[in-house]
């Protein structure tokens, strides 16, 4: 798509504002990432556990799609959080071969601990931010939504 030409019927935003949005995105995924809750959990761990947690039980096959990883390091990281008791990996009921995992409960307990320490860090910059850049923002959010659905 060219900067300034039109497709489907809808105006083309140009490459500053893609730009401009994707390090700003960037820059928010990057510092709630680091949370106290997660310890010494790699980002990619906290997202495969999120993913268990949100989708799961999930066949280790499904998982590894959802989360773009190959079977290897899929493999490290599922056995990292079974090791730390946050996921239970399990025979696949239906073929024995294939694994299966799900969140322990304090995989449960944990997710919902990094997403109220990551709830509060946004709810205290949103806070400070002056009355209209709130407004903005908060105006945004259904356009921010629908953009990440067509991302997919």
């Amino acid at each position: 798509m060219l900067a300034g030409k039109q497709m489907s019927g809808r105006p083309a935003t140009d490459n500053e504002t893609s730009d401009r949005l994707r390090v700003a995105i960037a820059r928010l995924a990057r510092r709630l990432r680091s949370t106290a809750s997660a310890g010494s959990l790699t980002p990619t761990q906290v997202s495969v556990l999120f993913t268990v947690v949100r989708e799961g039980p999930l066949a280790l096959s499904d998982l590894g799609e959802l989360e773009s990883l190959h079977p290897t390091m899929l493999s490290r990281v599922v056995g990292a959080l079974a090791d730390a008791g946050l996921v239970v990996r399990s025979a696949d009921s239906a073929d024995r071969r294939a694994a299966q995992v799900s969140a322990s409960a304090a995989g449960r307990r944990l997710r919902r601990r990094i997403h109220a320490e990551r709830n509060a860090a946004l709810g205290s910059a949103l806070a400070a931010l002056d009355p209209a850049a709130r407004e903005a923002v908060t105006a945004a959010l259904t356009g921010l939504e629908e953009l990440a659905e067509l991302l997919r």
